[in-house]
Formats: C-alpha cells, structure tokens, sequence
C-alpha cells in the first residue's frame, strides 16, 4: 500500500505545499537551508484593530522566496466578514526576509546569481515556530474555527526530530548530483548535522568546525560527499547573518567579516 503524505492548512484554509527548485539545468552551486518559509498577513478585526501583525497564512511561493506579490497572494485568502481581514503586515521585512538576505549576503559575495544556483531545503514545506503557534492559539483557536465553519490550522510545529530522514536525505542528495554543482553551501549546524554528515567522507558536525575565526570562517573545505569532490562551504543561516528576530551576535559578526573579504 502507498503511503500519501498528510495534507496540512493553514489557518483560513491554504494548504501546506512543498516548495522546491523549479528551474533543474546544471548550476554552479547547491544551496542547502533548513526549512520553507511561509506567507504572512497581518489580521486585522472588524473593529478595525489588529489581532495578529504576521500571521503564516501560505506557503512561500518559490524557495527563499524574496516577497514579491504578496499582496496578491494575501488578498486572494477570503475570511468571513464578522473576523475582519487581511492585509500586507506594515514591516513589508517580515515576508521573504530570508531570500533577500541569501540574494545580498551570501550569493553575491561569491559572485553567485540565482541563475547559477540550485536551492534546496532540508524540509520542503514551511512549519509553524512558537510565536505563530501562540498567535494560532490564541486567535484561531478551536471555538473561532467552529463558531464560522473554518478549516482547522494543521501545519506542525517545527521538530529538530523531523531532519531525521533517511528517504529525505536521499532526495536532497539526488537533487545535488542532478545539479551538476562543484560547491556546496551549508546554512548553519542542522544541514551539517542531518545531511553533510551522512555521505561526507570527513565527519563535519557542526559549523563550527568548518571554522569560527574571520581567518577561517567561510573558506571553501575540499569534501568527498557520495564519492564526489565539491567545495563545500559553511556559513550561518541567512536569520543570523541579517540578524532577522533572535540571532547569535558571532556569527553574525564572523559573517559581516566574511561579506566584505570573501572575494578576497
């Protein structure tokens, strides 16, 4: 019997979809990241105040999308009348952060383009984190979605627990080795530790053993990973080195180092 993977929604009914590279012609690089991120609106109540200022209401549209068309993708999520609506959060930051900060700090530093990079997430699909859980909870919550016939809000919370995957380590590797890249670029410890350590020939566990010191953090390391030789570089994820919501000052630090050497 086949096993169907289960379908997820996000609060007012979008459905949780895996987001991945859509353009498959060799590149020059491979980008790994940890997992999708989402589209989010702020909530606005009938009484014209706010309920919730970034609400994860769909799936990012392309991988480390950059927040183009978000209006468009918001606007077209209907909400009952009596609950408001929704609407571009006012910090036009908070959608495709992350994409923007790999297009500024991370590729062009390398003289990468998105054209020449195959981008690739440990986990395909966005997951919920603590402070949208609360504002799930707390706002659409199981009476809410009764009391108006709405669909429930089912996308899980992120689990470290999750990366633990052997058919999805498979996936991510055939996806390499279809890109035709000789670099590998890791975004912080969990690509490291749920990918790189499993098919590399040196046993990398963490960044910072790929080094922590402006002489050594993001120089390339000369990798076998399956039996092929790749330039494999780790650096922080892109929240860290944009310092986006709760970040680690060294590394973000050691990756502002890094932008302004690293064509050096």
């Amino acid at each position: 019997m086949d096993r169907t993977e289960p379908v997820y929604q996000f609060p007012f009914g979008q459905i949780l979809t895996k987001v991945e590279q859509a353009d498959k012609t060799p590149k020059k690089a491979f980008v790994l990241g940890v997992y999708a991120s989402a589209v989010h609106a702020r909530w606005v109540g009938k009484n014209g105040k706010q309920k919730v200022s970034a609400l994860a209401v769909a799936s990012e549209p392309s991988i480390f999308w950059t927040g183009e068309n978000a209006d468009k993708i918001i606007s077209a999520i209907n909400l009952p009348e009596q609950l408001g609506v929704l609407t571009v959060p006012n910090d036009k930051r908070l959608n495709g952060p992350s994409g923007r900060a790999l297009d500024d700090l991370f590729l062009e530093p390398l003289h990468l383009t998105r054209q020449d990079t195959w981008l690739c997430d440990l986990l395909p699909q966005s997951r919920v984190n603590e402070k949208q859980r609360k504002a799930i909870d707390t706002h659409y919550n199981n009476t809410i979605v009764e009391q108006y016939n709405l669909p429930k809000a089912t996308v899980p919370n992120f689990d470290k627990r999750e990366l633990n995957s052997q058919s999805r380590r498979e996936e991510i590797l055939k996806e390499l080795e279809l890109s035709r890249a000789d670099t590998l670029i890791l975004l912080g410890d969990l690509p490291i530790y749920w990918f790189l350590r499993f098919y590399g020939d040196k046993k990398f566990t963490k960044l910072s053993q790929f080094g922590e010191t402006n002489d050594t953090y993001g120089k390339p390391h000369q990798l076998k990973v399956n039996g092929k030789h790749y330039n494999v570089i780790g650096l922080c994820h892109p929240r860290q080195a944009d310092r986006l919501g709760s970040s680690s000052s060294k590394w973000g630090n050691l990756h502002d180092y890094w932008t302004k050497n690293a064509s050096r």
